[in-house]
């Protein structure tokens, strides 16, 4: 399918709009990155605590974050899952202060502001040792006569039965256990008189140390840069060098006007964030090969120098590609961006804003380079005859 046919744009003619658009882009990124003083690393590389709470009804963010914030000092993000009712706490973790201290702060928060039930334990944020130690003496007084294997076997068996979907870690009602093994009507009234159900469960919490953090932001930085490396001796290989150092400079003034807009909008850097500028750099490149590619079979058919008509020529007949293939992969990213929610919205914005730049990048970026390199090549061949001449 061709979207344009026979096309003649002059792309290189363009070329100074669309650089000074770049160096403008790069400057405003790397003025904002100086004057926030970097970028803004999530928990993934700062190091803390993750914690993913489920709700019976649409989580109240704002509440959430005020609660648990009048608790836990420092820096605290709250994102809502989109049709999950659920939410991920991120809390910084300083020194050694253990993940279980930061779950307990929150759950007991959590449950002073929703629940309410004083004196009883919150069976939906219950362990298996304190719904243990709690029915041992009711159930007894209940002439419920378990050994300590078969109290064991009915707590797991109860809790087993509130984890499985669709309940995922959430009860609503204590009947609801009517039918698990070992749960009998006198059983069923010992854990309404003891247990009391929260309008939320904490569905698992998750820790990343200050130490670790650093690691991952270095293996993030060196991931980056061996992909680029890999790619231009690829590219030495199968084209010239100066194709993939053409290509390796345009993916990275991809990576780093994405960057910038990325402190622009005061939006966090994390691993999904990492993954999606990794995707980026394999979009952009691919993007950038497949126009080197036609400029090198034009090279072999015209058997002439590289001049900038011959890349004129070759960008025209892979328009039609490029802008199918960027469009598509564009809506499907934008939709991202829409509908994924805040969990993935990191992910997404790198994939939009990286698509955009990769894409004219592609043609603004490394094509004049080519062309800048060669002429600049043709010259020095012409000034050495007569220089030699002199």
């Amino acid at each position: 399918m061709e979207l344009f046919k026979n096309t003649h744009i002059d792309f290189l003619g363009k070329k100074g709009i669309f650089i000074g658009l770049s160096l403008v882009l790069t400057g405003i990124g790397l003025a904002s990155w100086i004057g926030k003083g970097g970028l803004k690393y999530g928990i993934d590389f700062t190091g803390g605590a993750n914690i993913v709470a489920r709700f019976a009804t649409k989580p109240p963010v704002d509440r959430i974050r005020s609660v648990i914030s009048a608790k836990i000092p420092g820096e605290l993000s709250v994102q809502e899952v989109s049709g999950e009712n659920e939410v991920i706490i991120g809390t910084p973790i300083k020194g050694d202060v253990a993940l279980q201290q930061e779950t307990k702060t929150i759950t007991d928060t959590l449950a002073a502001t929703f629940a309410g039930a004083g004196g009883k334990l919150d069976l939906n944020n219950a362990t298996v040792q304190s719904l243990t130690d709690r029915l041992r003496g009711p159930l007894q007084q209940a002439s419920v006569a378990l050994s300590e294997q078969q109290l064991h076997d009915l707590v797991k068996a109860i809790l087993d039965f509130k984890n499985t979907p669709p309940r995922s870690g959430l009860l609503t009602s204590i009947d609801q256990l009517n039918g698990v093994a070992g749960v009998t009507p006198q059983v069923i009234g010992v854990l309404k008189q003891e247990c009391s159900l929260a309008p939320f469960s904490i569905r698992s919490a998750e820790v990343v140390g200050p130490k670790i953090g650093a690691e991952l932001k270095t293996k993030a930085i060196l991931a980056t840069l061996y992909a680029l490396a890999g790619m231009l001796v690829y590219l030495a290989f199968r084209f010239e060098f100066i194709y993939g150092l053409a290509a390796v400079i345009a993916v990275f003034h991809d990576v780093i006007i994405t960057l910038g807009l990325f402190s622009l909008f005061d939006k966090e850097i994390s691993l999904n964030v990492v993954a999606a500028l990794l995707t980026l750099v394999g979009y952009s490149m691919n993007d950038t090969i497949v126009v080197f590619d036609r400029i090198r079979e034009t090279l072999r058919l015209a058997r002439k120098d590289l001049t900038p008509q011959i890349v004129n020529d070759s960008i025209n007949q892979t328009l039609s590609r490029t802008v199918l293939t960027s469009g598509l992969t564009f809506i499907s990213s934008v939709s991202l961006l829409i509908f994924g929610g805040p969990v993935l919205n990191g992910f997404a914005f790198a994939l939009v804003a990286g698509i955009i730049v990769g894409t004219y990048s592609s043609i603004f970026v490394a094509s004049p380079i080519l062309v800048f390199w060669h002429e600049r090549m043709q010259r020095r061949g012409k000034a050495a005859p007569a220089a030699a001449a002199k």
